[in-house]
């Protein structure tokens, strides 16, 4: 680049750099330093050229967050005309050839049209059945495909219906998931492969518990699931006829997984003792994904210390394990001259790794999350074998890209948000990291020290960039921040790869390979210790003073802000990325709205209201998981007292509640299907700004002044939160928010 200072009348001089043709003014021989700062970002467009790529499963999933985000489901032929026409055009500017980043522009709007289509045909492919609104008891017949994480209330099943009382075959849903009511531990849920026949209350997937909350009837859609249930009866065996064999195979395989977790369980507690700390429930559940041994006071402590993904078998066991695997077979293999002499030592490792990720991704029970993890870890060994970068972003591009194609659902989820954010970060962050240059003269001591600097640096930095790339998506999905989140990591996740994962994989193919137990004492008690120090530290954390802050959700604007900061600070090569890590801040800084000022369940069976920060419920024995859901989206705390907090602000009884004192809006609500009389009702009324009414009854002329919420309002909109509004209040429908899609048009308030 040249400058003309040839005269002082010159205004300035058009240049050319690089072909970027760059416009620099100069005037009284100075130049503008913005206008230089302007001109050096600038001049960073033509690096991109070859991180081009790197964008494709960000365009992709664009497309697929945009069908998923639509309020009424599209038809196939506009996506599938669009992704023709946008073919057609890049296809054609491609041959052209002129015209680059045009060029670049129609491949971004091809790509984000295709994950439009490829996640609308995906949709199609998963309709199945739906339990009708208000099915009632119902006696299923099935098959236990796989114990699920267990509810408060027992252990969940997840069966294939052969036969469900009062449901034709073509009305019958693929998959049904049942909590057994019956407390027991986990010695108590049938295995997988068990025909069964129980009683139980089926109802549709719910919807969300509140206003723009988790979606389950959404996941439940993508993942076949169309009923849910509590069990009024004990499971009992059930004379069925014979599977299909996909079916058989499946259930083959969780029936392996169940027997590894409670044979792990048994051994580690065969060498700790019965009072392990929970090493046996986290091993287990590290393992195999099963989390039944595992108290719930111990995965509350994991997940407030920041350590949430101890229990979501991905990137960390994953790499752990496979790590493991290629170091032990590179080093194997190293020692025998015969062979590595003959073949390459490293690429025989990267198949051994391969195939550890295949056994890992059976064993886990191929979760969403451990699928994401092993195709990421697939394409880094497959890198190995054609001689590319293991670790690097195109590898990510393309792990990335293949899960979209064939989970485009996964985009909006916060373990693909949370994964692929913080491993883009790691690898941007290896990508700038300079490694210090060393003397080569000093004494042992010195060099040990300064390689354990640089190893606590390093470690440091890779908690502080993960946990910044997360954060933002910990806010808006948990609304909560881990003050200790990179204490936490930085040492917990060093115990469970250094010590917990290795030494779990070496016990299991120890089994496998039938060992004698004399050696496994030792590896399970090494596996055993490092599970309980991991939950030693998740507790420490999380009753540390200040151990977290809570946040109430941003609005989804705020949320997308920081999701393409975080993707552009990764992606882009140069200063300008600096603009991508100030966007990621979206989420904390976004100003929020004004907060509800109540709560009501999706079915009117609960309501609750907020008080001096508190979330105060009509009913605590009801809807305890949506009061909980609603608190923590709102950042509101639960009274230590639930039944205290609700007798002090509301007079109930079976059948009514009413409001006392002179909280705002008042609710009072009518429980029970059998119709009040009128004088009830106007009592009631007199009283509330809001009355809930699930009878079928004619309201009095009190109740003018009241909003009267009845049964099929819920069945129309969901759950709704309450807002002041000048002269009266606002209700805020989950339905409304939805839209009318195939995973909510079934959807009731149960």
């Amino acid at each position: 680049m040249t400058t003309d200072r040839a005269g002082e009348g010159i205004s300035g001089k058009s240049l050319n750099a690089k072909g970027t043709g760059l416009i620099m003014f100069a005037g009284a021989g100075s130049r503008s330093r913005a206008v230089l700062a302007v001109n050096s970002l600038i001049a960073e467009f033509p690096a991109q050229r070859d991180r081009a790529l790197l964008w494709s499963p960000v365009a992709f999933g664009a497309g697929a967050a945009i069908y998923l985000g639509l309020k009424h489901e599209p038809q196939v032929w506009p996506s599938a005309l669009t992704v023709l026409i946008a073919g057609i055009v890049f296809l054609g500017l491609w041959l052209w050839g002129r015209r680059y980043w045009l060029s670049l522009l129609a491949g971004m709007v091809l790509l984000g049209a295709s994950g439009f289509l490829v996640a609308k045909l995906h949709s199609d492919a998963m309709a199945a059945p739906i339990a009708p609104v208000r099915a009632g008891f119902a006696r299923i017949e099935g098959w236990v495909m796989d114990v699920d994480t267990p509810s408060p209330r027992g252990e969940r099943l997840l069966i294939a219906p052969v036969r469900i009382s009062g449901l034709t075959p073509d009305q019958t849903p693929v998959r049904v998931r049942i909590v057994l009511g019956t407390p027991g531990g986990p010695e108590a849920a049938p295995p997988p492969g068990t025909p069964i026949a129980l009683s139980a209350l089926l109802d549709p997937p719910p919807g969300p518990a509140v206003p723009g909350g988790y979606d389950f009837a959404r996941d439940a859609w993508f993942s076949g699931i169309g009923g849910v249930g509590l069990a009024q009866t004990p499971p009992d065996y059930a004379p069925l006829p014979p599977a299909p064999w996909p079916l058989r195979l499946e259930m083959a395989v969780n029936a392996l997984r169940r027997k590894v977790a409670s044979q792990l369980v048994a051994d580690i507690r065969g060498v700790m003792g019965p009072n392990d700390g929970g090493a046996a429930g986290l091993a287990a559940a590290v393992t195999t994904s099963h989390q039944d041994w595992l108290a719930p006071g111990q995965r509350d402590d994991l997940r407030a210390s920041g350590l949430a993904h101890m229990l979501a078998i991905a990137g960390l066991h994953t790499a752990a394990v496979s790590g493991f695997a290629f170091f032990a077979a590179r080093a194997l293999f190293a020692a025998i001259p015969w062979l590595a002499l003959r073949f390459p030592a490293k690429k025989l490792a990267a198949l051994v790794a391969l195939v550890a990720v295949g056994a890992y991704l059976l064993l886990s029970g191929a979760h969403a999350p451990a699928r994401r993890a092993a195709i990421t870890a697939s394409v880094a060994f497959f890198a190995i074998l054609v001689d590319r970068r293991a670790v690097s972003l195109h590898s990510l591009a393309v792990a990335a890209l293949l899960i979209l194609v064939m989970e485009p659902e996964v985009v909006v989820s916060p373990g693909f948000e949370m994964s692929f954010c913080a491993t883009a970060a790691l690898i941007a962050l290896a990508e700038v990291w300079r490694l210090p240059s060393r003397a080569t003269d000093l004494p042992w001591a010195l060099r040990l020290l300064q390689r354990g600097r640089d190893i606590l640096l390093g470690a440091l930095a890779v908690s502080v960039v993960a946990g910044a790339a997360t954060s933002p998506f910990a806010i808006q999905h948990f609304n909560r921040m881990a003050n200790y989140g990179v204490l936490a990591n930085l040492t917990a996740d060093l115990v469970a790869s250094l010590a917990l994962m290795p030494a779990l994989a070496l016990a299991l193919a120890a089994q496998a390979v039938g060992l004698d137990p004399g050696f496994l004492s030792p590896v399970l008690l090494a596996a055993g210790w490092a599970a309980r120090t991991v939950l030693e530290i998740g507790q420490t954390f999380a009753q540390a003073p200040g151990s977290g802050l809570s946040w109430p959700s941003a609005p989804e604007a705020a949320l997308l802000v920081s999701y393409l900061g975080i993707v552009f600070a990764c992606l882009w090569r140069g200063r300008l990325r600096l603009l991508g890590v100030i966007l990621s801040f979206a989420v904390l800084v976004w100003p929020r709205g004004p907060a509800p000022a109540a709560w009501i369940a999706n079915d009117g069976g609960d309501a609750a209201v907020a008080v001096h920060g508190e979330a105060v419920p009509l009913r605590p024995d009801m809807r305890a998981y949506a009061l909980g859901q609603w608190a923590q989206r709102r950042a509101l705390r639960l009274p230590a007292n639930l039944d205290a907090a609700a007798v002090a602000h509301f007079t109930c009884n079976r059948l009514s509640c009413r409001p006392r004192g002179e909280d705002h809006p008042a609710i009072a609500a009518w429980w029970t299907r059998r119709s009040p009389k009128p004088q009830m009702l106007a009592d009631l009324c007199s009283q509330a700004d809001v009355l809930i009414l699930r009878a079928e009854a004619a309201t009095p002329a009190e109740c003018q002044a009241a909003i009267v919420l009845r049964r099929e309002d819920f069945e129309k909109g969901g759950a709704a939160e309450l807002y002041p509004e000048s002269g009266g209040w606002r209700l805020d429908w989950a339905q409304a928010r939805r839209g009318e899609r195939p995973w909510s048009l079934s959807d009731s308030a149960g």
